[in-house]
């Protein structure tokens, strides 16, 4: 966990490292986190006002609202990367900036609803598409040219279950902070 308070705040479950083995059971976990955060998403956001929806988790940062349509937005931009890797080989990836499209009207400015019903369909469709998945396809890859690297979409499957958790847990810890 971060000591520094910023760096908490910014990162309340750390940075993201990948395991050194991904072993089915990890995956599996992994996935299950995928399967199960359009619920927990929606539990943590449940009867919150547009006046908490649009409270920052950390000065400079993103309103709950914000949080919640990032979520939809870079999950589907996810999907989309591991259907491009399952049906072509190697593609480079179109990386988006996310700090734009968060101040977009769709993402800062209307309920929150749409981006959760999006998530629950989102997260419904690939859960069975990750769950589908042969040890082969786990391997392939894609690239992201902002990276410069390879990214196969085992550790991928790991990122997105901890890029749902690290945002929830920005949810969690705010509203625990102001008593919510």
């Amino acid at each position: 966990m971060p000591t520094n308070t910023l760096e908490s705040l910014k990162f309340p479950i750390g940075k993201f490292e990948a395991p050194k083995i991904l072993s089915p059971e990890l995956l599996d976990g992994f996935i299950q986190d995928i399967e199960t955060f359009p619920t927990r998403l929606k539990q943590a956001v449940d009867g919150l006002n547009d006046a908490q929806l649009d409270t920052p988790y950390r000065s400079d940062g993103w309103t709950i609202r914000q949080v919640v349509n990032h979520c939809a937005d870079s999950h589907m931009n996810s999907l989309i990367r591991f259907k491009l890797a399952l049906t072509e080989e190697e593609p480079t990836i179109k990386p988006y900036y996310e700090e734009r499209w968060a101040e977009l009207a769709d993402s800062n400015t209307i309920p929150i609803e749409p981006a959760l019903l999006l998530l629950e369909g989102l997260h419904q469709r690939w859960t069975v598409l990750l769950r589908s998945l042969s040890t082969e396809d786990l391997k392939r890859t894609f690239i992201h040219p902002e990276h410069g690297k390879r990214f196969r979409l085992d550790e991928n499957i790991g990122v997105y279950a901890w890029h749902g958790n690290h945002h929830l847990a920005h949810i969690t810890a705010l509203k625990k902070s102001k008593g919510w």
